[in-house]
């Protein structure tokens, strides 16, 4: 038995399925973790969507376009002109993975290994327990039927730091975009959503160099910046998403021995 962590999906079906047939991923005896983003931007997020739904062990947390997803599905939100979530708008099926996507974390915290799943990053102010809390927050709303009430208020910058005086709609806000968007910060924590490349602003730091980051004693895993290739100088901070659907390749680890298989993408 092993676990494979596999980077940003994002609705590219073959890709994914040569990368399993690699690794000779066993759905019976193996674990698979995936780090969101599984649908959009790709040729088959209903078919990414159906599949992952029918493994037995498989771990999935959100990312910030499957959170789009969910916004588009309960009316929220409106599909833009990259989005390819199409398939799944008009799927006899799609009420019942909607519901199995909303019920999926927004953090997944592995104990035994002090192993933290995450889409994007952790702010500088969160240690373990403050993400735990964070994470359960959202993640209660998005299970109860206050969920299309989150969507309606989802988007959005502001706040631009986390405080823990923050209630509401601005508190689930800022736990969105630090789990699902989150790049760049500065050592207050504040935000900076805008910047997508490597290059950090002045006075901003990716968030995992943040100096006196409070979850540094924790391994993270996460995806959603393809611009880093999969790089962070950091071995307790592990990036997976290396671009996918941009037309580079996907990557799978192996947790136990940290061994990296990829497969080429066609743009």
């Amino acid at each position: 038995m092993a676990t494979y962590v596999v980077g940003d999906i994002q609705g590219c079906l073959d890709p994914f399925t040569h990368l399993l047939e690699k690794i000779k991923f066993n759905s019976n005896r193996d674990n698979l973790w995936l780090t969101g983003d599984l649908v959009n931007r790709g040729p088959a997020s209903l078919e990414v969507l159906r599949f992952i739904k029918t493994l037995k062990h498989s771990q999935v947390v959100l990312g910030n376009h499957d959170l789009h997803l969910l916004s588009v599905l309960c009316g929220k939100a409106n599909l833009d002109t990259q989005d390819t979530l199409g398939a799944i708008l008009s799927a006899p099926d799609k009420e019942e993975l909607g519901t199995w996507l909303r019920h999926r974390p927004l953090l997944h915290y592995d104990a035994a290994l002090n192993v933290i799943l995450v889409h994007a990053g952790l702010p500088p102010q969160w240690d373990l327990s403050d993400a735990l809390q964070c994470a359960n927050e959202l993640e209660t709303i998005l299970k109860s039927q206050q969920y299309p009430a989150f969507f309606e208020c989802m988007y959005g910058n502001v706040p631009s730091r986390w405080d823990n005086s923050l209630q509401g709609w601005d508190r689930l806000r800022v736990i969105a975009n630090c789990l699902t968007r989150l790049r760049f910060c500065d050592q207050e924590g504040n935000l900076d959503l805008n910047t997508k490349g490597n290059i950090a602003k002045k006075d901003y730091f990716p968030w995992f160099k943040v100096p006196h980051r409070r979850s540094k004693n924790i391994k993270i895993l996460f995806g959603h910046w393809a611009a880093l290739a999969g790089k962070t100088g950091d071995p307790m901070v592990v990036a997976l998403d290396t671009g996918c659907v941009w037309g580079h390749c996907l990557t799978a680890m192996r947790l136990e021995d940290e061994k990296r298989f990829t497969v080429s993408c066609s743009a």
